[in-house]
């Protein structure tokens, strides 16, 4: 959503730049600026101001429509992804989104059948990189946490599922990159959406 916005201003530049792809420009201007904005959500969990700053950001993001469906697509792979692992694992959500956008979308694509539990943003206390979503989700699952695989693409989530004392695994389809994430910590790189399926369903056979 947020590639799609930015693409869309930057698209004029491509006057001027004329081999580069809005699209990919506006990929490259979110991941660029989401460093820093890890690192603030950082500070804001180690001096614990997630409580402060938490409901401002769920009345900025209703405010401005960051919410907003249409303007949603899911990353190639990660329904079919979705339908395989449902029938074996026991799957949760734990995102920083407010809760009415996080609802809009899966109800929009029909996705709340596959998970058992949704963590948003004031779900708990303390907010990604803090462990405390993963351990609420843990806890709703009915798993003790070193059981969970947190599967994500930015750092927050590798930092938070790690914390928690799960498994991790960044995935290159969405933001991050292979350098941060391994830096981050996580347990494994998966290149695709779809190759999560195959490494779960191929341990599960093996057990």
């Amino acid at each position: 959503m947020y590639v799609a916005r930015a693409a869309r201003w930057l698209r004029p530049l491509s006057l001027f730049l004329p081999d580069s792809n809005p699209q990919a420009l506006a990929r490259r201007v979110v991941m660029a600026v989401e460093t820093p904005l890890n690192a603030a959500l950082g500070l804001f969990d180690r001096f614990n101001l997630d409580e402060f700053f938490g409901p401002l950001l769920d009345r900025l993001h209703r405010s401005r429509g960051l919410a907003a469906v249409e303007e949603v697509r899911l990353i190639p792979g990660a329904l079919a992804t979705l339908e395989r692992l449902a029938p074996h694992f026991a799957l949760g959500i734990a995102t920083s989104r407010d809760r009415w956008g996080t609802a809009a979308i899966l109800e929009a694509e029909d996705l709340y059948l596959f998970f058992q539990c949704v963590a948003t943003a004031r779900t708990t206390l303390r907010a990604k990189p803090h462990p405390q979503p993963i351990l609420w989700a843990a806890n709703q699952l009915g798993v003790h946490p070193q059981s969970l695989l947190m599967v994500g693409d930015t750092t927050v989530d590798i930092h938070a599922g790690s914390a928690a004392g799960a498994q991790t695994a960044g995935v290159l389809s969405g933001f991050g990159e292979r350098r941060e994430l391994i830096e981050a910590g996580a347990n494994v790189i998966i290149e695709r959406t779809l190759d999560l399926a195959d490494l779960l369903l191929d341990e599960k056979h093996k057990t």
